[in-house]
């Protein structure tokens, strides 16, 4: 059975990523978390990961690490998850490679930390921006191939990877257009994202670094985490 390696689900979307793609898509894994440390991470994962950062795939002897290689990978053993037609697999692939690559405003100044409510002290220009470009992808997609979903009616890699942002826009109260709106709300609601959610909530390790970040970003108006013991 496939182990994936990933670390606190209240901070790390790239672990999200494929944790919620095999998860919906019924492939079997065995979940392995390492948290976060408070020094050095890439020592820690480094154990598991050749590059030392997570999410990290074993199948057997093979470690497969960075979450679009994992995706590739279980692409080439399990159907579905790529769609099926050629047009919105190409579509899927370039939205999620952009994912991946881009959006570093979105990244920097809207951490993943799925416990909180946060006012945002103000809205930069390139912030503005990948939010409007995340609206614009979300638009396309479930306009041209008819949703529920970004490609079609099959969640697929694509959804996966744009999973982490549905988390964003319920802590920051992110603004998106109506149908943008509603498919974030519709990944919010699906089995696997409640699960990690609640999963999420019920941590009680604290990472300064996430934390700090957190901070800096705007005025925190609620934690809905378990408390630190």
């Amino acid at each position: 059975m496939y182990r994936l390696f990933i670390a606190n689900k209240n901070y790390s979307s790239w672990s999200l990523r494929p944790w919620v793609l095999m998860r919906q898509r019924g492939i079997p894994f065995e979940e392995h978390q390492v948290r976060f440390g408070s020094t050095d991470n890439r020592a820690l994962f480094r154990s598991f990961a050749p590059n030392g950062t997570v999410p990290c795939l074993h199948d057997g002897e093979t470690a497969v690490w960075d979450s679009l290689g994992i995706t590739e990978y279980l692409a080439e053993r399990h159907d579905g998850v790529w769609p099926s037609d050629p047009k919105a697999r190409a579509w899927a692939r370039c939205a999620a490679a952009e994912m991946h690559s881009g959006f570093s405003a979105l990244r920097n100044r809207c951490g993943m930390n799925c416990g909180l409510r946060i006012a945002l002290v103000e809205m930069p220009d390139d912030l503005r921006r990948d939010i409007s470009r995340i609206d614009e992808v979300w638009s396309e997609g479930l306009g041209r191939f008819g949703g529920p979903y970004l490609a079609g009616a099959a969640f697929t890699a694509v959804d996966s990877f744009f999973a982490p942002v549905a988390f964003r826009i319920q802590t920051f109260g992110l603004q998106l257009n109506g149908a943008a709106t509603a498919y974030a709300e519709r990944l919010l609601a699906l089995p696997a994202m409640r699960q990690w959610y609640a999963d999420a909530l019920a941590e009680t390790f604290r990472e300064e670094g996430h934390e700090r970040e957190a901070r800096a970003s705007g005025t925190i108006v609620d934690d809905l985490r378990a408390a630190v013991v």
